[in-house]
């Protein structure tokens, strides 16, 4: 018997559970062991949210870059030739339309002694004929190339109702809707042309309600049969684009001819002088996220160009990037 309760006494003894304290404890330690994975994994989160935000934007920017800079890069290039003299049926914005639709100005797509111009802080297009889809973003700056593509169209290929540039390495050629013309000399190649204008609408029409203040990057391109204007969103969350325009002013002959003198915005009156060369072409684009980033407030002072601008308290919970290039004009005129 005596044996039997020292067996149980024994029993319970081994059976005893934790106590009070021991309990609290373990739920302190369990509880910061809690709140310490949560803040791990919330910073976690928000770090994979700032970095998702910056890639987004840094992939925006290049995807920009690399629609932009191939057309720049390729103004006044007119195939066998890039001396507009040599090609016929160009025309000068200021005078009465000839070839090709006048939705967007008189000759907007075959002033060819022009092959890059712009605009300061001013929609250049007609608004009737030619208005900005979504809007024009005020106080941004608009650009125009004027090329052809890249490789020859084939005779038998040439697209109906279609502008082209018939050119040639060393005499005249013509700007013509197929078929080619009669009398222009045999050996030429024939280029579709193009003709191309980007702004900055102050809305976004492919992110739908959302897009209603988003404002986004537009592109006014020739399209053929028949020739006519169209404009396209290129991408939404561009706030703003600014051109300038390098400029050789020095005199055919002339020891510096060839070098860029400097760095104008488009309009300026040194664009017109009689010696004036544009070799090259700097943008700056601004983007914003499309989402507001909790946390995060962007209260920098962008100078740019000839820009100050200072998120407004409404636009600073978005995250931006400034991004800047200078183009060289691959085709500029003979440097003589």
């Amino acid at each position: 018997m005596r044996t039997l309760l020292s067996t149980t006494r024994t029993l319970r003894r081994h059976a005893r559970g934790v106590t009070l304290i021991e309990l609290m404890v373990a739920v302190a330690i369990g509880a910061f062991l809690m709140i310490g994975a949560m803040n791990v994994f919330m910073q976690s989160r928000t770090t994979f949210r700032i970095n998702q935000s910056v890639a987004r934007l840094q992939e925006n920017a290049r995807f920009v870059l690399a629609t932009i800079e191939p057309d720049i890069r390729m103004a006044s290039y007119y195939g066998l030739t890039n001396n507009s003299v040599q090609i016929t049926g160009r025309a000068k914005t200021t005078v009465p339309n000839g070839i090709g639709p006048s939705s967007c100005g008189a000759n907007w797509t075959i002033d060819l002694d022009t092959p890059v111009t712009g605009s300061n802080n001013a929609y250049p297009w007609p608004a009737l004929t030619c208005g900005a889809t979504g809007g024009y973003q005020a106080g941004t700056d608009t650009i125009t190339i004027r090329r052809v593509v890249d490789n020859a169209t084939l005779p038998g290929l040439l697209g109906v109702n279609t502008l082209y540039v018939y050119s040639q390495r060393a005499t005249t050629g013509q700007i013509f809707i197929p078929p080619v013309p009669a009398g222009v000399l045999p050996g030429g190649q024939s280029f579709q042309l193009i003709a191309s204008g980007y702004y900055i609408s102050r809305q976004s029409a492919s992110l739908g309600a959302k897009g209603a203040t988003i404002p986004s990057l537009h592109h006014k391109w020739l399209r053929g049969n028949p020739p006519t204007i169209q404009d396209d969103e290129i991408l939404p969350g561009v706030e703003d684009l600014q051109v300038e325009f390098g400029i050789d002013t020095d005199a055919p002959g002339a020891a510096g001819r060839g070098a860029i003198d400097r760095y104008v915005n488009p309009g300026d009156p040194l664009l017109a002088g009689a010696n004036t060369v544009v070799l090259a072409v700097r943008i700056w684009l601004r983007l914003r996220a499309e989402d507001i980033e909790n946390g995060f407030t962007d209260t920098t002072t962008y100078a740019y160009a000839n820009v100050n601008y200072t998120p407004p308290v409404a636009a600073q919970p978005f995250r931006r990037l400034l991004i800047s290039k200078t183009i060289y004009l691959r085709n500029a005129r003979p440097m003589t």
